[in-house]
Parts: structure tokens; sequence; C-alpha cells
């Protein structure tokens, strides 16, 4: 009968990125799979002491910051204003989108006190601005901001307390260009992250029902979420227009097109510098 890693063994292969073949290995005995396991443990280890080195010597940038750069060109470059709004929401903002005391996402928000949190997500702190914006400037009417928040999530692959959202968002366009809108740019930011393969599908959503969902090709995971106005949170902040925006990730955004399977690589560590692993 054939043995796989052990618990420990493969933990430690999924922190060095060891591909699927590797993984996947097992052994006729356990003195050949701890042999195995040494050789590939120093073989990995070896290519991320080299990978750091390339970093030191030329690459400056942290891929998360890289990917934010590209993004605030491309928007910028397409018509979009770049918006900066503050980390502390208020929960009146909250409120305004739905968000109240018995909503399911009022658990997963890291409260400071009764009044302030930090944000969950970008959207209020936007309609905020665009009621003014609104008022000031021609149609339509394109603003983004990149920039983090927090959920109190359990911490996997996929998902971590501490993440970096991009939202867009055009207003005052004709009703029947939104959905093509939101497809052009949805495609503009996924082909700006460096991934060519992706679907849209139709989700539902706890704060917008339904929504417009950008998918990964490769591995199925939900990269962005759009969604289309007048909608019934448009009343709370006196907005009759139509619109269209869409949320995207970017830790995952890089977890796709760098082939990770690890969102905790992509993201603010103490742990990965670029996506490589430190303890090697």
């Amino acid at each position: 009968m054939k043995i796989p890693w052990s618990k420990v063994q493969l933990q430690r292969l999924h922190e060095l990125n060891a591909d699927d073949l590797s993984l996947n290995s097992q052994f006729d005995h356990c003195k050949d799979r701890d042999s195995a396991y040494q050789n590939l443990e120093q073989k990995i280890a070896a290519q991320a002491r080299r990978t750091l080195s390339c970093i030191q010597d030329g690459q400056g940038r942290h891929c998360l910051s890289a990917l934010e750069c590209r993004l605030v060109e491309s928007l910028t470059s397409h018509g979009f204003v770049q918006v900066v709004t503050p980390i502390i929401m208020s929960r009146g903002l909250l409120v305004k989108m739905s968000i109240s005391d018995r909503h399911p996402l009022n658990k997963q928000i890291y409260w400071l006190d009764r009044h302030r949190c930090l944000r969950p997500m970008l959207a209020p702190h936007l309609y905020y601005i665009l009621k003014d914006l609104l008022r000031l400037w021609e149609r339509p009417v394109r603003i983004f901001e990149v920039g983090p928040c927090f959920r109190k999530e359990s911490a996997g692959a996929k998902h971590s307390p501490e993440f970096t959202m991009l939202n867009l968002v055009e207003m005052g366009m004709p009703f029947e260009i939104r959905e093509s809108r939101l497809k052009e740019l949805a495609h503009l930011v996924v082909t700006t992250a460096g991934i060519s393969e992706y679907h849209l599908e139709q989700k539902q959503s706890e704060v917008y029902g339904e929504t417009i969902d950008i998918i990964s090709g490769k591995s199925g995971l939900e990269l962005g979420s759009g969604a289309m106005g007048p909608h019934p949170l448009d009343h709370a902040w006196k907005i009759r227009e139509n619109w269209m925006g869409i949320g995207f990730g970017l830790e995952r955004l890089l977890m796709v097109s760098r082939n990770s399977r690890s969102i905790s690589r992509m993201s603010r560590s103490l742990t990965y510098l670029d996506g490589t692993q430190l303890n090697v």
C-alpha cells in the first residue's frame, strides 16, 4: 500500500508552493518518503532563496503594489477618477447599505466602538462621494478606489481578514448599455491583471441581491462581483441614476495570475515577500 506525505511534510510543501505532482507523490516505505521529502524541501527552498535574491537585485516593488499601480494607470487612462476615502467607516453608512445589527455581515465587522468600524467594503464611501459628484460633474461620472478592507472571516486558502479591494463605478450612462459596460470594464481589469480565462455568472449577494460575478476559468475562483442600478439601495443616498459597478479582490487576481493556491502568499504578510516564503 502506498503512503503519502505526512501531515507536517504536506503543510511545509504547501507553504513552499510545491507543484501538484510533488504534492500528490506516494511511496512504498516511510524511509523512501522521508528521503524524498528532504531532497524536495531543499530543492524548493534553494529556489526560494534565489528568487529572494532576484527581488533584492532588481524587483523592488511588491506584486500587490505593482498590480494596484497597473490598475490605476489603466482605469485613469479610460476616463476614471481615483478617489481615496477613510479606512474607518461610520455605522450610519453601513445602515444605509442595509447592514443592520441583524444582517449576517454585521458579525464579520471589526467594530472600533459603537459607531465606527474598519470598513468591510468600499461602496458606502463611494456612494457618499457620488451624491456630490453627480451634482458637480457632467455625466457619466466614473470613479474608483483601491484600498484595504477588513472582515472577520475564517482564514483559509481563499479568504483573509484583511484584503485589498478595487471598486469602480460608472453613473449616468444610458440604461441599455449598463451590462455591456460592466462586461467591458470587467475585461479591462482582468486582462490588466494578466488573466485571460474567465467567465461571468449570475449570483445572489447578501447586500445587492442579483449580481454578475467574474469567475476564473482555471480555478473557478470568484475574482469580482458586479451590480447595476437603479437599485433599491440608491434611495437612501437620493441617487436616481443608471449605473454599473464592480468590486474585485486584488489578492485573488494575483492568486490566479501567479498560479498560487493560497491568498496569504499574495497578501500583506510577515512570512512571505512578493509571494515567496521567508522561512527557507
